[in-house]
Order: C-alpha cells, then sequence, then structure tokens
C-alpha cells in the first residue's frame, strides 16, 4: 500500500512516526513530500526506505491514501497541485477541522475523509476523529479505522460535530496540561512539595482518572461519588472548583467556535478563487 504525506510538520511527523512505531506502516510505504525538504532527509535518516518525492504531486500520484497534513489556508494550493494526478480510486484525507468535506469533493474526483488526530497519538492512545465522504464506501471506512486503531481509538462522527469534539480531543491535551501547570505551581508555591513532584502525581493521577472512566466503566459523576466523602476534604474542593469555573468551560467553547467560523469564512474564499474555473491551469508546483 502506497500512503503519501503532504506536509511533515508537527502533526505530519507525528503520524508517521506513529504509525511506524506501531507496525501499521511501514518506511518503503510511505511517500512524503513538503516545503522544507529537511524535515523529510530526517525522518528518512531515522527511517531508512522512506520516499522522498520531488513535489506534492510526486507523492500523490499512485498513492492508496493521501493525506494532506498542512495549515488549513494552504489547502487550496495543494489541491490545485494534485488535482490532475488525482483518481476516483484514492482516498485523500484531510487532517484540519476548517477544510471541510464538501470544500475537497468539489475541487477532486477522490475519496474524501477527514481525520482529526491528537497528540496523544505518540503514545499509541486518545481519540481520533474519523468523518467520511459520500464516496467513501464501507471498506474505505475498515479500511482507514484499522490503520487509526494501531495509534488510537476511532470514533466516527458527523461533520457538525467536529468542531466541538476537536476541542475536547485534539485540542484538550493543552487544555488539561495547562490545568494541571496551574495546581502544581499553586501547590509548589503554598505547601513544601516541588513542582517536578506535583507534576509526577498529576500526571499519574491523569492516566488512572482516564481509565477509571473508560476501562472502569465509571462516569464523571460516579467517580466523584467514589471519592468525595460528604464532609470530606475532596467534597470542600469541589466546592470550590463548582464556584469558580463557572462560565469557564461555555467562553472556552465560544472562543474556539469564534476561531472556526473565521477561519471557514477565509477557506470559503480561498477555495472558490483556487476552482479549477477561476484558475484555469493546475501548474503550481507548491511544496507543504
Amino acid at each position: 500500500m502506497k500512503v503519501a504525506f503532504i506536509g511533515t510538520g508537527s502533526m505530519g511527523s507525528l503520524l508517521i512516526e506513529a504509525f511506524l512505531r506501531s507496525g501499521a506502516l511501514y518506511p518503503h510505504n510511505l511517500y512524503l513530500s513538503n516545503r522544507s525538504k529537511d524535515k523529510i532527509e530526517l525522518l528518512a535518516l531515522r527511517y531508512p526506505g522512506i520516499h522522498v518525492s520531488a513535489n506534492n504531486a510526486d507523492a500523490a500520484q499512485g498513492s492508496d491514501i493521501v493525506f494532506i497534513c498542512v495549515k488549513p489556508h494552504h489547502f487550496p494550493e495543494v489541491i490545485a497541485e494534485i488535482r490532475s494526478v488525482l483518481l476516483e480510486s484514492q482516498l485523500v484525507i484531510s487532517i484540519t477541522s476548517p477544510v471541510l468535506i464538501s470544500m475537497l469533493e468539489n475541487q477532486v474526483p477522490s475519496k474524501i475523509a477527514k481525520i482529526i488526530p491528537s497528540v496523544t497519538h505518540t503514545v499509541h492512545s486518545g481519540a481520533s476523529l474519523c468523518i467520511y465522504g459520500e464516496r467513501v464506501q464501507p471498506e474505505d471506512r475498515l479500511l482507514l479505522e484499522q490503520l487509526m486503531s494501531s495509534i488510537s481509538r476511532p470514533i466516527p462522527m458527523k461533520e457538525s460535530e467536529t468542531r466541538i469534539a476537536s476541542d475536547i480531543s485534539s485540542c484538550g491535551p493543552a487544555f488539561i496540561s495547562f490545568i494541571v501547570q496551574q495546581w502544581a505551581r499553586a501547590a509548589a508555591q503554598m505547601t513544601g512539595i516541588s513542582m517536578p513532584e506535583a507534576l509526577i502525581l498529576s500526571a499519574e493521577m491523569l492516566l488512572g482518572t482516564g481509565r477509571l472512566l473508560t476501562e472502569g466503566g465509571l462516569t464523571p459523576e460516579q467517580l466523584q461519588r467514589r471519592v468525595a466523602v460528604p464532609g470530606g476534604v475532596t467534597a470542600e474542593g469541589l466546592a470550590i472548583l463548582e464556584e469558580r469555573l463557572q462560565g469557564v468551560f461555555p467562553s472556552l467553547i465560544e472562543a474556539t467556535q469564534r476561531k472556526h467560523e473565521a477561519d471557514l469564512e477565509r477557506l470559503t474564499v480561498l477555495f472558490e478563487s483556487a476552482a479549477p474555473e477561476a484558475t484555469g491551469t493546475t501548474e503550481q508546483n507548491t511544496e507543504f
């Protein structure tokens, strides 16, 4: 199976290395293109057998799956370059939330899906969001979900739910780690515990809590009841959180939704200007 990765930045490289470490893909399966050749060459040195493509079209041509791992505003340029080499049988995968499936289906003949990954895939954990276009067949879904299950738990989603789901699965590690950082810093400043000790305890707590909410089958409410004895220390702490966190998460969701809508408006304009009838040619050769 030939798998292309257009873009080997932070998330592209993360996926490539996660797939390779899991054994789901081998170096000879991979055809990579990137604006900076240095990044690909480093990957090729680390994993001998990886193919360094001359440009994006070269990577995409003949690939069974094409992962596009570039920033949203670069998508129209990339699509303009690879459009002429794409076939109906190929799977083209976007890994970014604002790029709608319909935008890509209007541009290329291929089967389109969107997979939103997470930094947690580095340790073969977390959820990957799977959204499918109308051309994707059941066997295509099976192939993609088998691939993603090697590094994550694939969860099919409606595209309309992608943004909020991404807030939790993809942005969530940054949000939760910020809370952990603030908690550990306060603990170190106000007590005798060191910051490293507080962070280790927090990390192990998060790992165990996640397992209780998945493998353990507990709901958040059940877990709180298990820990918080009425009138006890945990109950006192929960009361503070309930009082002080009112409005924080609605505000967070409003902010991410607002940014998503702004990105979507910008992308709509970019894709309209890059449509085949608007450009008249697909001879661009921009690498990412």
